[in-house]
């Protein structure tokens, strides 16, 4: 690390400071520290939680993908491409879930199924959270050792102490700071303005990067490959291990089914003003993220800075360091990150750990806002039968928050990771998506689904994921199913009992309306500032065989249909293009130029695009989310609770012969 560098990342983390002294101020209920008073807007929404990729221990999971399959298995994806851009299109699951007005989705599951139902999945969730969050802190603060060129250890007490243990407390402090102060008020304005600084410095990445290395070496890397293992030609790929056509298919599946399950950043489902900017914020998310690009460059690039002669001097110090690490595991995943931290120069390895930095906060933040959220919303609070005052409440989501990161903090320093990052989070998401995610599809899709059916789901499916986590821990590479299978396995099973077993218990049909605040039950919309503003269509339009709704403006439809259409793009170039080549194979120099334009030149393009549109819609979406929440009226009955099947706060819906009558509307409490 050079001034430079130090000089950038100084700056990074007092504009972080400042942000967290300020935000305080506006959080003035449950639902600001929650859910940010439920008022952000599209493009902050997009930004703020696409930190959430941006952290360390993502780049390092990518980079492991990278290095051990190239870019042949992306040729794939192109199969579900135009599907997973319908799926966020329709808004599917986050839409709806939006309209339920729950913070949490143990919330939404005691207002459809049970509050029982509610506290096992809250257990649930936050304790598989914890196993998935207990890496992130280490390997990230592993990859920031080696970066920043930090000593592997430090001498204390006569012996040695890995020096990653030590930084990862000062960033788990960092993340402690940022969550504490405000909650998700704090940590959407700090992810905003980290995201908006990282697509800046994704730029001076890309172009530094181009500037030090060409295609050609990058090419002749790539393609120095055995037989069956091409990085290149995904027709000659089909001998890899793990990462495979075979994971592509599996992977598309089980997103499409845990939309929404995984709570890692469970708060920006419920943060938006309404349903329709939540739906288009994660429209603009897949497009903000097809501007992001330096991580696929950095692995190629690092790839040929330690296999391309040009640059064995350098490679060879690498591999010095590299050989320095006993563990085998951790030194084939750090190979990487070493490589970079050697050939990145002054400014540019400075920018790199500001994107890395920023990107771990907001990342680690959300983590840690979610988990410690989880704990208390849907554990605690089902046990209590009288109310948290609204100061006790935020307290106890502070105390959880803070208990979380202790969590984090011993098991990073003490657990040993053998599987791939990727691999591992599936397999800890599995304990409770494997069951949880056909309980929400049905729970908002379906009124035949029961209670018994989603416990019936949820148990199957957990069961099942645990008792794959344990066989391989025990057997390890003996048995012939990695985390991806398993995953994918419990799904297709915990859909099939959910269904069966909710057709057998059904007895009355659930009134998805009341759910939902349709109908009679929308007043509840404009009380609270919820309501869209539904413009008139054709009941024909072509549009809405995509997702297109009376919500949709022209802009909206621009793009939404933009997306879909350069999906569809790719999806024609990976079938045509595969039907080519069975005729007549594609030399290995085509496969280069076309990864060349893909990975490169169109990232590259969108980078610059991006970094201007969503720098200025963020500033105003920032100002917007102040105004309002500065004129809100706090609700101390809006903290999460439920009563018969409704929201606490919901006393003014239509009697359905279920409202709430018990508890007077609170008079708002003071501005601060």
């Amino acid at each position: 690390m050079y001034p430079l560098d130090w000089i950038l990342v100084s700056a990074s983390m007092i504009l972080v400071v400042a942000i967290g002294l300020y935000t305080q101020r506006y959080v003035k209920s449950v639902a600001d520290f929650i859910s940010a008073g439920r008022v952000a807007r599209r493009y902050l929404l997009a930004v703020a939680k696409g930190e959430m990729a941006a952290g360390s221990v993502v780049y390092v999971a990518l980079f492991e993908v990278i290095k051990h399959s190239g870019f042949s298995t992306w040729w794939w994806g192109y199969i579900g491409g135009p599907i997973t851009i319908l799926v966020t299109i329709s808004g599917f699951v986050i839409y709806r879930y939006r309209e339920t007005r729950a913070m949490t989705l143990g919330q939404f599951f005691e207002i459809r199924y049970s509050r029982p139902f509610r506290l096992f999945t809250g257990m649930l969730a936050f304790s598989a959270g914890l196993l998935n969050f207990g890496i992130i802190p280490a390997v990230g603060a592993r990859f920031m050792v080696y970066l920043f060129g930090l000593p592997a250890e430090l001498p204390l007490l006569g012996g040695n102490l890995p020096t990653y243990i030590p930084l990862m407390a000062v960033l788990l402090a960092i993340n402690l700071f940022v969550t504490l102060s405000g909650g998700l008020v704090t940590i959407i304005m700090t992810n905003c303005a980290e995201g908006i600084i990282s697509q800046i410095l994704n730029l001076v990445l890309i172009f530094g990067l181009l500037s030090m290395f060409s295609w050609s070496q990058i090419s002749g890397t790539l393609s120095n490959q055995p037989a069956g293992q091409s990085f290149l030609d995904p027709f000659d790929s089909l001998s890899l291990k793990d990462f495979n056509v075979w994971f592509i298919l599996m992977g598309i599946a089980i997103w499409i089914y845990t939309t929404m399950a995984w709570q890692n950043q469970s708060a920006y489902n419920s943060a938006p003003l309404n349903a329709h900017e939540g739906r288009m914020g994660g429209l603009l998310g897949r497009l903000r993220s097809m501007g992001l690009g330096a991580g696929a460059l950095l692995a190629i690039c690092a790839m040929t800075y330690l296999h391309d002669p040009h640059f064995a001097a350098g490679a060879a110090q690498v591999h010095n360091e590299v050989a320095k690490i006993q563990d085998t595991h951790l030194r084939e995943q750090m190979e990487i990150p070493i490589a970079i931290s050697t050939l990145l120069p002054a400014g540019l390895k400075g920018a790199l750990c500001v994107i890395l930095l920023l990107g771990s906060i907001g990342g680690d933040s959300n983590h840690l806002h979610s988990w410690g959220g989880i704990l208390v919303q849907d554990v605690i609070l089902p046990f209590r039968k009288k109310a948290f005052s609204t100061n006790m409440h935020l307290q106890i989501l502070r105390l959880s928050i803070i208990g979380v990161a202790l969590f984090a903090f011993v098991f990073g320093a003490f657990f040993h990771q053998m599987e791939y990052i990727m691999m591992w989070w599936a397999i800890c998401g599995s304990i409770f998506t494997g069951g949880a995610g056909v309980a929400i599809i049905g729970g908002l899709y379906w009124n035949k689904g029961t209670t018994a059916g989603a416990w019936a789901g949820l148990l199957v499916g957990s069961i099942l994921s645990v008792g794959g986590i344990v066989v391989r821990e025990i057997y390890g590479d003996k048995i012939p199913f990695n985390g991806t299978e398993i995953a994918f396995g419990t799904m297709l099973i915990a859909i099939a009992v959910y269904a069966i077993v909710s057709l057998l218990t059904c007895r009355e049909n659930f009134n998805m309306d009341r759910m939902l605040h349709r109908g009679a039950y929308a007043v509840i919309k404009d009380q609270v500032g919820e309501s869209t503003v539904k413009l008139p269509g054709r009941k024909l339009d072509w549009g809405r065989f995509i997702g297109y709704d009376e919500n949709f403006t022209l802009g909206d439809k621009w793009i939404a249909g933009g997306l879909f259409a350069w999906s569809m793009l790719f999806t024609c170039v990976g079938i045509f293009g595969s039907l080519w080549y069975l005729i007549h194979p594609w030399p290995l120099w085509i496969w280069s130029e076309y990864w060349h334009y893909y990975v490169v030149i169109i990232p590259t393009l969108f980078a610059v695009v991006i970094a201007v549109w969503f720098t200025w819609g963020g500033i105003l979406d920032v100002r917007a989310l102040f105004q309002k929440l500065a004129s809100e009226k706090a609700n101390p009955l809006d903290n999460g609770a439920v009563t018969n099947h409704q929201n606490r706060d919901e006393k003014i819906l239509p009697n359905s012969g279920q409202t709430i009558a018990e508890a007077p509307m609170a008079p708002a409490l003071p501005k601060t």
